[in-house]
C-alpha cells in the first residue's frame, strides 16, 4: 500500500470528525476520457498510474490549503457541486505563462506548486508564485505523500 493511502485515511478520519468527507472516486469511463483529453491536448505524456490510483480513491482533494486536481467537470457523468479543480482546466491557466509550459501540475497550496518537470523528468514541488525548485521526489506516490504529511 502507498504510504499517501495511508495519510489519505488520516485525512478522511479529520474529514468526519467534521461531518464532512473525501469526494466520490472517479469511475474508469470518467478518468479514461479525460486520460485521452489529456494525451490528445495537454500533453503527449501518459497520466502517472499513482495519478489514476489517487482519482479511483478520491475524485480530487480540497483540504487544509492543498489541491490535488480532479476529473475536470465536462468528463463527469455526475456533475459535482461547484469548487472542483479539475486537472486539464487548470494545467491550461497555469501553462498560460510560458515557463511554466515545462511542468505538468498535479495539485498546490498557498505556497507550493505540485507538478512533474517534463524537461528533467522529475516529480517536483516549486514555490509559488516565484517557481524556484523546492524539492524533487523520485515518484508520484512520493510527492504526493510530501504534500499529504505537509498539511497533517
Amino acid at each position: 500500500m502507498s504510504h499517501w493511502k495511508d495519510l489519505l485515511l488520516e485525512i478522511k478520519k479529520i474529514e468526519e470528525k467534521y461531518e464532512s468527507s473525501l469526494r466520490n472516486p472517479a469511475c474508469d469511463r470518467e478518468i479514461m476520457k479525460m486520460k485521452n483529453n489529456v494525451e490528445q491536448n495537454l500533453i503527449s505524456v501518459a497520466l502517472p498510474s499513482s495519478y489514476i490510483r489517487f482519482l479511483q480513491t478520491t475524485n480530487g482533494l480540497d483540504f487544509n490549503g492543498l489541491v490535488i486536481y480532479s476529473v475536470d467537470q465536462v468528463f463527469l457523468e455526475k456533475k459535482e457541486a461547484p469548487g472542483f479543480q479539475g486537472f486539464i482546466e487548470t494545467n491550461n491557466l497555469w501553462h498560460e505563462n510560458d515557463w511554466q509550459k515545462q511542468y505538468i501540475f498535479y495539485g498546490d497550496s498557498d505556497t507550493a506548486w505540485y507538478g512533474h518537470d517534463l524537461v528533467e523528468n522529475k516529480y517536483v514541488e516549486l514555490d509559488k508564485p516565484s517557481g524556484t525548485l523546492i524539492q524533487t521526489f523520485e515518484s508520484f506516490d512520493s510527492m504526493l505523500s510530501c504534500a499529504f504529511e505537509t498539511i497533517l
